[in-house]
């Protein structure tokens, strides 16, 4: 685990540290740190600012590794092993709420989740009324955000057929294969569906943004998706500065991303496993974001208190206090 007084110093070697002039780095880390995330748009940040040495004045053998599913993460989480990673909000929150000390970092999306279809097929979400929509991660932040959309529909889950598939990969698969008449995709997976079957000769198109269903039901587009997490240990390892210096460099990543997305495509595609083409496309779609964890607090309460109608237990029963924003 990284050290605070070695990642501290190398924060004011490097001109990071509040209060600390610009001195040349002489500093390392103790140990590497990794920053853990699935292989999804959110993730794209993390393993640019890997890949572009933007943790080096920090962390400088910083490494971005995948997880697979929901289930790993938790794994990951609560042995210990994900010290800083990507999570679905909510499970943050309700990880935080449950004493397991994870805290928010920041917000790295706003939210990329879409109905993709065949084109002209879906018009709404009232449309899918009697069809076979296929999502992934049952019970978790797609399957949770799907339900609240046919809620502000006045669709019951019986008035549709959802077939859960246990991944975004495997939904993109049924859907490409006929199986389905849609599939509730985040991106880079729907930006995947649609250049695919344009091989094939067939056109899918995101028929319907979560996003813009979101601000019928809340008055706000924003979905703050997903941010990045850190354990108890890691951020008292780190300390606030240490956490602030981490933040800037993903800040600066974002910044590379948004200004050169096929540049950046191709500098983590290996990393994300998924093609540099799908990557690049994929990133307008994504609404990317580097926003501190207390800054998104009020789009994060709407979405807490819009999953918690359903069962308050999906964020560990009640709205996390203050303690639970590190930033």
């Amino acid at each position: 685990m990284v050290s605070r007084r070695s990642f501290v110093a190398g924060l004011a070697l490097a001109g990071l540290s509040a209060g600390t002039s610009f001195r040349p780095l002489a500093a390392r880390a103790a140990a590497p740190l990794v920053l853990w995330g699935p292989p999804a748009a959110p993730s794209i940040v993390l393993a640019q600012a890997v890949a572009s040495g933007a943790l080096k004045h920090i962390a400088p053998e910083a490494s971005f590794r995948t997880w697979k599913n929901p289930d790993e993460l938790r794994a990951g989480i609560s042995s210990g092993t994900f010290g800083a990673t990507v999570v679905p909000t909510y499970v943050a929150a309700n990880l935080y709420n449950r004493g397991l000390g994870v805290r928010l970092v920041n917000v790295l999306t706003n939210g990329l989740l879409f109905v993709v279809a065949p084109s002209g097929t879906v018009t709404d979400i009232a449309s899918l009324r009697g069809r076979k929509v296929a999502v992934p991660f049952r019970n978790d932040m797609p399957d949770l955000i799907f339900r609240r959309l046919l809620v502000s529909a006045k669709l019951a889950t019986s008035d549709l057929d959802i077939d859960y598939s246990g991944s975004p990969s495997e939904a993109m698969q049924m859907l490409l294969t006929g199986r389905v008449d849609a599939a509730f995709l985040t991106e880079p997976l729907a930006t995947a569906a649609i250049l695919r079957a344009s091989v094939a000769g067939k056109k899918l198109e995101r028929a319907v943004s979560a996003q813009e269903v979101w601000k019928t039901i809340t008055g706000t587009s924003v979905i703050p998706q997903a941010g990045l997490a850190v354990t108890e240990k890691l951020s008292a390892d780190l300390g606030a500065d240490g956490l602030a210096a981490l933040q800037t460099a993903l800040e600066q990543a974002l910044a590379q991303v948004q200004k050169d997305p096929a540049a950046a495509a191709a500098a983590v595609s290996q990393t994300l496993e998924l093609p540099a083409p799908v990557i690049a496309q994929a990133i307008p779609f994504s609404n990317l974001v580097v926003n501190r964890a207390s800054a998104e607090k009020p789009a994060l309460t709407t979405l807490f208190e819009a999953l918690a109608q359903e069962d308050p237990r999906i964020i560990g029963g009640k709205l996390p206090d203050d303690g639970f924003f590190a930033l």
